[in-house]
């Protein structure tokens, strides 16, 4: 990943949560359908939890190490 400012993270971060959102809605959706096609459900899944790691990865970001 290239440096971002801590700007650019808030951005990314708001982002990233709005598409997880959209992905919960869409996975619902296929769920409650007359013709579930299992194999998309599980795509959205795996993407749902890539943007997750994505979202802590860049949360840890924000976080400034301390020395102990």
């Amino acid at each position: 990943m290239t440096h971002m400012d801590e700007a650019e993270i808030i951005r990314r971060i708001g982002e990233l949560r709005q598409e997880h959102r959209d992905l919960d809605a869409a996975i619902d959706a296929l769920a409650f359908s007359s013709s579930t096609d299992h194999m998309q459900v599980a795509r959205l899944k795996k993407r749902k939890l890539r943007l997750k790691d994505e979202v802590a990865a860049l949360e840890d970001m924000l976080i400034p190490d301390i020395i102990a």
